[in-house]
């Protein structure tokens, strides 16, 4: 019989793109504590600043391009978009391991093929996450999104401590994070391997979105009117954009405050990935996700980012990072479990699309705050008012939220009608 927790392994399609994610996901993480470390040895003594424009850069695609991503989304088979936009990633990695290794790397490269990753990286995303719910029953959706943030997290677990280990190996500087950079290219093979050797008889396309004018403001006007997603967003946004730059936040905590070299510090993903592993295999086992779930697993993670900003130790901050890992991830899969299963299918890939847009294109405006933070008042600040401004977050949300749900309740029985689409109680 088959775990509960595994049980959408038992899907073919699914489980041949799960593996290919995971292949691409370490290569990933390799790449993004490579990639940190090699603008911290070319921007020696402004690394702080660098980091922060670098992850801005990164993400700002998501800002700007993500809601037209959604709608390619809703009309493009998402099996044939994800294999461009996993090329469409492989290309700007190429080209910055190429540049590092021959040492030809300067910090404005960084910036220039970071954005341009970012660009790729807006439109794989929607369609990403919406293309699950295409592979596998309705039923098993909740298990397959909590599979997919382990799949994701395995990853991490592997690929920052592999990073440091590789970067230490080759040297230590510039150029070894070139190599490792060009691992993470060769790595969007598996993903576009997998996804071509999919079963299309088994895939539940929905139905292509309407190609007339105004489809993106459909998605919007669709969001509005629903105040429980407009709470899920809400605290998304303020999470994203605040709390969830552990990028910087831990790579100045590993050099500034610490005085660690690149093992150690990509030791700190490892250790936020134990933490995220098993927050996305407890996802998998649960069977619904409820407001109250989104809300709470958002104040502890907000709370336990301020506690790690106190650690006195690098040990004791490496000790605490797995709790850190497992309320981030609780927060982060419930968001998006919520979002998927309580959205109509046709507006699906909008949807989520807003959701990205929100959680990750909040941190252009994060990014450079947290690292100009780190810059003025020290490492620690990061982390103390990222989660501080993570919970006032929640609380503004909270508020929001049942203004909303009171105004729409309002307008319900003033039309004399009963509520077509009821919002699930938050508390």
């Amino acid at each position: 019989m088959t775990s509960p927790t595994f049980r959408s392994l038992a899907n073919p399609n699914y489980r041949r793109y799960a593996a290919g994610g995971v292949v691409s996901n370490t290569g990933t993480w390799m790449q993004r504590v490579a990639q940190d470390w090699l603008v911290l040895q070319l921007a020696v003594g402004s690394g702080a600043t660098a980091l922060g424009i670098t992850t801005g850069l990164q993400f700002l695609p998501f800002l700007l391009l993500t809601p037209v991503a959604g709608l390619i989304a809703d009309r493009m088979p998402k099996q044939r978009l994800l294999q461009l936009t996993n090329l469409g990633m492989a290309l700007p990695a190429a080209a910055l391991g190429l540049l590092a290794v021959t040492g030809s790397a300067e910090v404005w490269h960084v910036y220039v093929l970071a954005f341009l990753l970012g660009c790729a990286s807006a439109f794989d995303a929607p369609a990403r996450q919406s293309f699950v719910s295409e592979l596998v029953d309705p039923v098993d959706l909740t298990n397959a999104v909590g599979l997919n943030s382990a799949s994701f997290n395995a990853a991490r677990l592997v690929g920052p401590g592999l990073a440091g280990v590789l970067i230490a190996a080759f040297g230590g500087g510039a150029v070894a994070t070139g190599w490792v950079i060009l691992l993470n290219a060769v790595s969007y093979a598996a993903p576009i391997w997998s996804l071509r050797h999919l079963d299309l008889a088994r895939i539940d396309a929905a139905a292509p979105a309407d190609r007339g004018p105004g489809a993106i403001r459909e998605g919007v006007a669709y969001v509005r009117a629903r105040p429980d997603l407009m709470l899920v967003l809400s605290m998304v946004f303020f999470a994203g954009t605040f709390g969830l730059n552990f990028q910087i936040t831990s790579a100045l905590m590993a050099t500034e405050v610490f005085g660690k070299g690149p093992q150690e510090f990509g030791l700190l993903g490892t250790f936020l990935a134990v933490g995220s592993l098993t927050g996305s295999l407890l996802a998998a086992r649960r069977a619904e996700v409820r407001h109250r779930l989104v809300v709470g697993s958002a104040i502890a993670f907000g709370a336990t980012v301020m506690l790690a900003g106190l650690m006195p130790s690098y040990l004791t901050f490496a000790l605490l990072a797995p709790v850190t890992g497992l309320t981030a991830l609780t927060f982060i899969t419930s968001a998006n479990t919520y979002m998927q299963l309580n959205t109509d299918a046709g507006v699906r890939g909008r949807v989520m699309a807003l959701y990205l847009m929100i959680f990750m294109g909040g941190t252009p405006v994060g990014a450079p705050i947290i690292g100009w933070i780190g810059h003025e008042y020290g490492a620690r600040w990061t982390l103390l008012g990222g989660g501080l401004m993570t919970i006032l977050g929640v609380g503004v949300s909270a508020i929001m939220y049942l203004r909303l749900e009171k105004a729409r309740r309002e307008r319900g029985a003033e039309a004399g009608a009963p509520l077509a689409e009821p919002a699930p109680a938050a508390f």
